[in-house]
Parts: structure tokens; sequence; C-alpha cells
């Protein structure tokens, strides 16, 4: 079990309590481009509390993920929505299924902790049937290097298994180079619109006490142009982030 496994066994049930997990946008506007999706079976791939596969609500849902705390509460979620599911703990970048098994491959808010991205989307594109369909959801980096590499920092202490925000130009990048045709790309996303506190950003990832005020000290001392372009606003007494995500839609 890696680094990124063993945190989210211990800090599961805030993630299937979190806001940010539960309902976005992004969930509204992919069950639009998916529409009726009863009768597929459908893989959400470190699917965490298992958020998104449940909301599509497929005939058939398999969820994976390393953590066996989250797929417990998979199972929870399930049972509170009188839904199926069939849970697998395994990682992204080794899906234990065979190839072209699924009609729909989904993964929402996990992409940023793969610790290969290239053989996790392949891997993806695996066990997808030949004409079907992927989804990827995820942290959108930024185009520039400095904003990006701030924005890292941020990112590192709020979750120190944190790898990669990756921009949209280099989502499209490598999902062009795994072969997947690229139906819909969607850019600077918000997964909650108004913004999340730093102080309720940090309680869902139980960043800690100090990486909270660090956090907030490199927002204070950041340059005006970088909150702009990271959309942070400082109201009453703290800082909130849009958690600003990409998302794609392919096709096999």
């Amino acid at each position: 079990m890696n680094k990124s496994a063993q945190r989210f066994n211990q800090i599961a049930d805030n993630f299937l309590k979190s806001e940010v997990h539960k309902a976005s946008p992004s969930i509204d506007q992919l069950k639009k481009l998916l529409g009726d999706v009863r009768d597929k079976a459908i893989c959400d791939v470190a699917c965490g509390s298992g958020h998104l596969g449940l909301a599509l609500a497929p005939h058939s849902l398999t969820s994976v993920d390393p953590s066996e705390s989250m797929l417990a509460n998979v199972e929870k979620l399930a049972a509170t929505k009188g839904k199926s599911v069939k849970t697998v703990c395994a990682y992204a970048e080794d899906l234990p299924f065979e190839s072209e098994q699924f009609d729909i491959v989904v993964t929402r808010l996990a992409a940023h902790h793969f610790t290969d991205i290239a053989v996790a989307i392949k891997e993806m594109k695996r066990v997808t049937k030949k004409g079907g369909t992927i989804a990827i959801i995820d942290l959108e980096g930024y185009e520039d290097k400095q904003v990006d590499q701030f924005n890292h920092e941020l990112e590192l202490l709020h979750d120190e298994t944190h790898i990669k925000s990756y921009s949209y130009q280099e989502w499209l990048g490598l999902l062009t180079y795994a072969g997947l045709t690229i139906v819909e790309g969607f850019s600077d996303l918000s997964e909650k619109p108004g913004g999340i506190s730093i102080k309720r950003w940090c309680e869902i990832a139980s960043s800690g006490w100090e990486a909270e005020r660090e956090i907030r000290a490199k927002l204070e001392q950041a340059p005006a142009h970088f909150l702009k372009t990271m959309g942070i606003e400082k109201r009453e007494d703290d800082f909130y982030i849009p958690v600003r995500t990409a998302m794609f839609l392919l096709t096999k």
C-alpha cells in the first residue's frame, strides 16, 4: 500500500461527507453529456467515497480504489441510495480487469495522485470497450509556470501525497499520446462555485494546523495577479478557493 492509500484510509470519512466531493457542477455536466447510462457497465477509477459513480446510477457499477476504508464507505453510500456496487481494491495503474470490459470508465478528483499518469490512462483505455467512453475530471494546473509552481506548493501543503495538477495543455498532450479521441474538453471549471474556505479545505484533507497556517501566509504574501489568475478571494477572515478543474470526455 502506498503512502496515498494509507493516508486516505485514515481520512475516508471526511471525503464521504465533503461538500466538494458529494456534488458539483462537473458531476451534473457529465451526467448530461453521458445521457442515459442505465444499461451501461461503468467503472469508477480511484473512486474515493464513490460519489461520481453512484450519481450516474448505471445498471452495473464497479468502484475501484486502493483504500479499503474508501471502499467501505462506497458500500455504505450505495446502501443509503438503494444501489448495488462491486468494489475492488486496486490502483489506477494496475486495474485487475479483462480488456474491453466496460462501456464507460470515469475518474474524478483523483488523477493528481496517480504515480504514473500515462500508465493510468493506458489502463483506463485498455478496460474500456472499443467505441466506449472515458471521462476524466481533475484539478487543473496553470500554463503560467510561476502560478503553477505556487499552486503546486499550496497543494503539497494541503495534501503531502499530491503529485501534480496537470494544465489543460498537458492533459491534451497526455490524452492524444494515449490515442484517445477528445470529444469534449472543458477548462477552468469550479467544483465549488463561490469557493471553499481554506479552513474547510484543510479540514477535509486533515492537513493540520501548521499547514493551514502556512497556506494562509503564502496567500497573504502572493502577488495579486496570482490570486486573480487562480480565482482565490479573501472574504472577511479567510481565503476562498474555487477548486479549479478540467474535464474531458473521450472515446476509445
